[in-house]
């Protein structure tokens, strides 16, 4: 196997990823010269492993999903010959059930503390909501309904926080900036669910997404920005006054 907690879904996704990063890196950066045809983005397989210390069979059989066993060491050095951001070294260890903490099940969310609602309901004006594993939203409080009002007649089926991103155009106008915000959202979705493609829940909320037409996700594969979790500007309506939907502990699981 890939990893202790690696699928084959998994494995696909580490070698889609891996080559989609590969393909837009800066030849000169490496001090490589252009490819054929004057080419200066991409480097070859080959050129990977022998900056990384990789042979090239294994490299080459990570990014086609060959279910393997990379030790740590490999991929750490294949991240920093790819010099990917923190977050995405996470997802690549998460992928290969190497992250430092494995987040259970997302069944294991399905009931909201009582201490988590009151918790949330402390905040008094400042909008929070708790999200279980898979994203969806288990618990808010009335600050928060009060700036997305159809919070609460959202089906459940549909009460997941990177759905309502993608789909609903009232959560678009809530956000600053949505073009940047959501792909903030999106990259600490791949990053937290990279451990759990397998759940039925996150396989659910992912198909849903690729396709449905207002909700599919055209960032490419190796698009993914740092993470910042804790905080996203929200636009309240003219009355509110209230502060970031998700600052530090507000946007959060239920334990």
């Amino acid at each position: 196997m890939t990893g202790p907690g690696s699928t084959a879904e998994q494995r696909h996704e580490l070698g889609g990823f891996l080559r989609a990063r590969r393909e837009r890196l800066d030849r000169a950066a490496y001090g490589l010269p252009p490819a054929g045809r004057g080419r200066t983005i991409g480097l070859r397989r080959e050129e990977v492993s022998f900056l990384s210390g990789v042979s090239v069979t294994w490299y080459t059989w990570l990014e086609q999903g060959r279910d393997i066993h990379p030790s740590r060491q490999v991929l750490d050095a294949v991240v920093r010959c790819l010099r990917l951001s923190d977050a995405e070294h996470d997802y690549v260890l998460g992928l290969v059930g190497l992250a430092p903490s494995r987040p259970r099940a997302a069944g294991d969310a399905d009931r909201t503390p009582a201490h988590l609602q009151r918790f949330l309901d402390a905040l008094g004006e400042h909008p929070a909501y708790a999200l279980a594993p898979d994203w969806r939203l288990v618990a808010w409080n009335a600050a928060y309904e009060f700036l997305y009002p159809r919070i609460a007649a959202t089906g459940p089926a549909d009460r997941n926080l990177l759905w309502l991103v993608f789909t609903d155009p009232g959560v678009r106008t809530l956000l600053d900036d949505w073009q940047v915000t959501s792909r903030r959202f999106l990259a600490e979705f791949r990053t937290a669910a990279g451990t759990r493609l397998g759940d039925p829940q996150v396989r659910d909320v992912v198909t849903r997404l690729r396709a449905s037409r207002r909700g599919r996700l055209r960032i490419p594969r190796a698009s993914l920005p740092p993470s910042h979790r804790g905080s996203a500007g929200l636009r309240a309506p003219p009355t509110a006054a209230v502060g970031p939907a998700r600052s530090a502990g507000r946007g959060v699981h239920p334990p």
